[in-house]
């Protein structure tokens, strides 16, 4: 069957009146055309809530009671472009809608940026309990920031606290900035361009925090389209995909106060990292939600495993 021939807007438009209509009809395309999901949502029942809750400005939370609202042919027309174009060019969701959420905050997000979906975000909502003391985060660092969610999020959790957030892309600094802005957080959320450490000031941090690129070359080749619609400098970190991490465990050390921890994602690179650095103590964090594949490390275990 033609793929294009079997989305029938003009039809959808002209036919429904309720989000419980084009809820019903998205969900059954999305079945039928086999997409992808992992931005956010893992199976097509919530990509097509998601999609639609965005286009009308619904938080995530909003009630099923809306379901039985009736549309205005411009919310129709634009639900249906939106349907289309996530079936036809494989855009996600967040995309379409430059929209996405992390610790329960709205971000803006565009094809600069990576789509936010760390499991940190659990560990940030929990302030790194029982990793840290309150009232001892006074600087926090956000190496790859991207769209600045982790930044953000850090700041709204640690409102005392001066956040740094680093990218090397000036485009995904920018919408890092939008999303600052948005906060009003320009006081306390600093950018900056650099290449992980490079560019940076010496500072004692106490939190490092990290979602840096990590997907192995010849992984990315295999992918979905639909994560190709994200840089691939957020993604790919070369043939293994531990180019960023090792650079991170040499030199974040340097970088730690006393009692500070640093905190990085590395998915589904979990056994590399431990069969590539098998003499470092890392532990190995636990979510609720979301997969594992996040490490701890505490200033102490970094300086001993320097030291010997």
């Amino acid at each position: 069957m033609n793929m294009q021939m079997s989305i029938h807007t003009e039809e959808a438009v002209k036919s429904f009146k309720t989000i419980r209509d084009f809820i019903r009809w998205g969900y059954s395309l999305f079945n039928e055309h086999d997409l992808c999901y992992g931005h956010g949502t893992d199976n097509s029942w919530d990509e097509i809530i998601h999609l639609v809750y965005a286009t009308l400005h619904f938080s995530p939370d909003s009630d099923q009671d809306l379901f039985d609202a009736v549309l205005l042919e411009s919310e129709k027309k634009l639900i249906s472009e939106r349907i289309q174009l996530r079936i036809e060019k494989r855009i996600p969701v967040s995309y379409l809608t430059n929209q996405a959420w992390f610790c329960g905050l709205s971000f803006y997000v565009d094809e600069r940026v990576i789509i936010p979906r760390s499991p940190m975000a659990e560990l940030i909502e929990a302030e790194f309990s029982p990793w840290v003391e309150l009232g001892k985060v006074t600087k926090i660092l956000d190496l790859c920031t991207g769209s600045g969610c982790i930044a953000i999020a850090c700041s709204a959790n640690f409102p005392d606290a001066e956040v740094d957030a680093v990218d090397i892309s000036p485009e995904a600094l920018a919408v890092a900035k939008k999303n600052i802005t948005k906060y009003h957080l320009e006081e306390t959320v600093n950018l900056i361009q650099s290449d992980l450490f490079h560019n940076l000031p010496r500072k004692q941090y106490d939190v490092i925090i990290s979602n840096p690129p990590y997907v192995p070359e010849s992984v990315y080749n295999n992918l979905p389209e639909e994560y190709r619609h994200e840089p691939t400098l957020a993604l790919t970190a070369g043939q293994d995909g531990l180019k960023a991490v090792d650079e991170i465990l040499k030199k974040a050390g340097q970088y730690l106060s006393p009692h500070g921890i640093l905190i990085v994602e590395v998915g589904e690179l979990q056994a590399l990292v431990e069969a590539t650095y098998p003499t470092i103590p890392f532990t190995w964090l636990q979510f609720e939600h979301g997969e594992d594949g996040v490490f701890l490390l505490t200033a102490q275990e970094l300086s001993d495993c320097q030291n010997n």
